[in-house]
């Protein structure tokens, strides 16, 4: 088997890659929302692509993988080797999960990223993710930086600076930082002790006030609080000053979404300093790559919960195979939601419902084990990507 095209198209505000084989085997993988830029990057690997064996993973991604970088640049070539697996399972037959050893568990435990309920109050989105079908137990909610309150006039001591991609790092005020302890008890309070809470404040905030809030907030047992200091689109690790702030709470630190490749876990891992980490398969290389990282990390007692890939279902079904083969140190996984709703009409392969009682079971169809309903999929294709399926 040959790979013969690399394709593109948006569907919605999604891009999907789709690897064309000589057979007539289609492998397929996503980059997160408003990513249209990296669309001439896959141009760009394509020549390195086009004659390669699919079903060779290892051997086609040791021509591409040095040419990505941390969140954003490293989606491209993660989204690569999520469709090589693709491939290669429906090649063999198999789902994704054996090809990467074998699942360890039956069902995959997810956490609701706080984007299924958007209530207009607090109070209705805690309600909904209670009675809702899903039966999460853990939820995940936005804090300070992570949480809009950054231009909020006087949250830190820092200036505005308007026009800049991320203008929120800084020392919060006295009253901030008393204002996101307060919220963060209230939303607790809300939860009770059904579910479990993780929250995500930045990244942005300085040390000094991470440690801070962390030691505040110790008696709510939180799971994680997560990129305090690094994350989204930060281009380093820091890990030294996560290990200060990690040794100085009892409350979990957590990061690692932006980070692309094993070698940029490392330290953060080695020298312990996060108690949990967050990769995404498709910005830290792909799917053996975030094994690795798993295993690295549980052989050093850090867990792992993996970041969702956001808005497409093919991110889902990537996050379902690979989380089925890690390690006991794996928490859950954050949970994708299709956007807009067509996406669940034009994806065949998914359980109904996806998740029950906070979990997701994991099938066995070959490869990521979904695929397009290409009749249903095509209305939905700009008129430069008709082509896309042919």
């Amino acid at each position: 088997m040959k790979i013969t095209d690399v394709k593109t198209a948006l569907l919605g505000d999604t891009v999907v890659v789709r690897l064309v084989t000589d057979e007539g085997l289609s492998g397929y993988g996503v980059v997160e929302r408003t990513k249209t830029f990296v669309r001439p990057v896959f141009d760009f690997l394509a020549p390195y692509l086009v004659g390669e064996d699919p079903t060779q993973v290892e051997r086609t991604m040791l021509k591409i993988r040095r040419l990505g970088g941390f969140k954003p640049w490293g989606k491209a070539v993660s989204t690569v080797e999520v469709a090589l697996w693709d491939l290669a399972g429906k090649a063999a037959g198999l789902p994704v999960h054996r090809l990467l050893g074998g699942k360890v568990r039956d069902r995959v435990r997810v956490y609701n990223g706080g984007r299924q309920y958007p209530g207009d109050t607090l109070e209705e989105q805690i309600a909904n993710l209670k009675a809702g079908p899903e039966g999460f137990t853990m939820m995940k909610a936005g804090a300070a930086f992570h949480g809009g309150m950054a231009k909020v006039p006087g949250f830190t001591y820092s200036e505005t600076r308007d026009g800049y991609a991320y203008d929120t790092r800084g020392p919060l005020t006295e009253w901030a930082l008393r204002d996101t302890i307060e919220r963060a008890e209230k939303l607790k309070g809300l939860l009770g002790d059904d579910v479990a809470l993780a929250l995500d404040g930045g990244p942005g905030w300085t040390l000094p006030d991470a440690i801070k809030f962390a030691k505040a907030v110790e008696p709510l047992n939180l799971l994680w609080l997560e990129d305090l200091l690094t994350g989204d689109y930060t281009p380093h690790v820091s890990p030294r000053q996560y290990r200060d702030l990690t040794v100085s709470t009892t409350t979990p630190i957590h990061t690692g979404e932006q980070i692309y490749l094993r070698q940029n876990f490392v330290e953060l891992v080695s020298t312990n300093a996060v108690r949990v980490i967050g990769p995404d398969p498709l910005d830290v290389g792909g799917l053996a790559e975030l094994k690795w990282v798993a295993e690295y990390a549980d052989l050093h007692g850090v867990l792992i919960a993996p970041h969702g890939t956001l808005d497409g279902l093919i991110g889902l079904a990537a996050l379902v195979q690979v989380s089925a083969t890690l390690p006991d140190n794996y928490l859950a996984f954050e949970y994708p939601v299709g956007r807009p709703d067509w996406w669940y009409d034009i994806v065949t392969g998914l359980p109904d419902p996806i998740v029950k009682d906070g979990f997701i079971e994991v099938w066995d169809t070959p490869g990521l084990g979904v695929d397009f309903d290409v009749e249903a999929a095509r209305k939905y294709l700009p008129e430069q990507d008709k082509d896309f399926f042919d």
